[in-house]
């Protein structure tokens, strides 16, 4: 049976940051520097590393672009639902004579900080509205 090959000793000259990094690692993980920088090299020389950086990289865009086009739609459902509001109370809100016109005026602060209040409330305690609507309309539409 041959010996097992004996390891053998470099020196490499670090950063200090670059050190203390490699020194706090190690020490989360419980294991030696020297272990911690082996593998480093290791995983750095494979043949395979640039496809395994690349794979992961590619992971990560695809999160970000889900993420993307989740706020994409929100921010379309946010858009659509204000411009909906908007031409409903247009169309059906008749313009007010003067004397009334005052009075709700007057109301206008106190109102405004209900509807906040009860904005706040449906933020923090939910459904949120697009939550409610569907992701696909076809698909509610086929099981209705």
């Amino acid at each position: 049976m041959a010996a097992p090959k004996k390891k053998i000793q470099i020196s490499v000259y670090l950063d200090p940051a670059l050190m203390q990094a490699l020194s706090a690692y190690a020490a989360r993980r419980e294991q030696s520097m020297s272990l911690i920088a082996e593998a480093a090299i290791a995983s750095f020389l494979s043949p395979d590393a640039d496809e395994r950086r690349e794979a992961a990289i590619a992971k990560r865009l695809d999160q970000q672009d889900r993420r993307l086009a989740r706020l994409e739609r929100d921010i379309g459902i946010a858009v659509e639902t204000l411009a909906l509001f908007i031409r409903f109370w247009l169309t059906t809100t008749p313009a007010l004579p003067e004397p009334a016109a005052k009075a709700a005026r007057a109301q206008a602060g106190a109102r405004y900080d209900n509807f906040v209040l009860a904005l706040g409330r449906r933020l923090s305690q939910g459904p949120k509205l697009r939550q409610e609507i569907p992701e696909d309309l076809d698909s509610s539409k086929t099981s209705e």
